[in-house]
């Protein structure tokens, strides 16, 4: 390798411009401006002509086949009165079928039905679920107890009861002062609520699935939930 001179090493690096333009940049046509396009609405038409069709399946399980049927025309008039789309059930594949339609005027619409549904098939409330309708920074999560802690046999019972108990009493605590739903499903757990809700209510269940006593938890909620009352 080429020895370096120790006063060129320290001389200052020199820009070298790009070879056959001078530095002023004669003869180069500026870019043109960018292409501003209004924002495209739901009922805009596609190339094709047709209008866009959006459609959402939601899977429906096997227990809760019954409930739908029953509840059927309470999850029907919202959707297809207020959210303006079309709803039918696929009795072969066991799913509910949401699909737009020319009247549909928001974007969000599809999505909002379909977790209005999904909401509902978990085992929430319609007068619960519907909120996830009418406000926008409602979500719905999801968890299991071996995902806290690996439980199993009477252990695991113990623990199902320690997250409800008596009566409902220690799941109603917790839902009233975090604004939240929660639904136990076995060893399943959804909250329905808003992020920072849902993060207060699942710190709670939590330390009830790894043992902490229900008072203990109530004192940790009584501070968290002031802090959110409070910001």
């Amino acid at each position: 390798m080429p020895k370096v001179d120790r006063n060129a090493r320290q001389q200052p690096l020199k820009e070298v411009g790009p070879v056959g333009m001078d530095a002023e940049g004669a003869g180069v046509e500026p870019l043109p401006d960018k292409p501003k396009f209004a924002p495209l609405g739901s009922g805009d038409k596609q190339t094709g002509g047709d209008a866009k069709m959006e459609f959402r399946r939601v899977p429906v399980p096997q227990h809760r086949m019954t409930p739908l049927k029953t509840a059927w025309l309470e999850l029907y008039k919202p959707i297809t009165e207020n959210l303006k789309l079309d709803m039918r059930m696929n009795l072969k594949t066991k799913k509910v079928e949401i699909k737009t339609t020319s009247q549909t005027t928001a974007t969000d619409a599809l999505q909002k039905a379909a977790d209005f549904v999904h909401a509902y098939l978990l085992g929430f409330e319609i007068r619960d679920a519907i909120a996830l309708l009418r406000l926008d920074d409602l979500y719905v999560e999801c968890f299991e107890i071996k995902d806290v802690k690996t439980l199993r046999g009477e252990h695991l019972s113990r623990c199902i009861g320690r997250l409800a108990g008596k009566d409902g009493k220690t799941k109603f605590t917790i839902e009233n002062a975090t604004r939240t739903r929660i639904v136990l499903a076995d060893t399943r757990i959804h909250i329905l609520g808003s992020f920072q809700n849902i993060r207060v209510a699942r710190d709670a269940l939590c330390s009830l699935i790894l043992g902490s006593p229900a008072s203990k938890v109530y004192s940790k909620l009584r501070s968290s939930c002031s802090r959110l009352n409070d910001s």
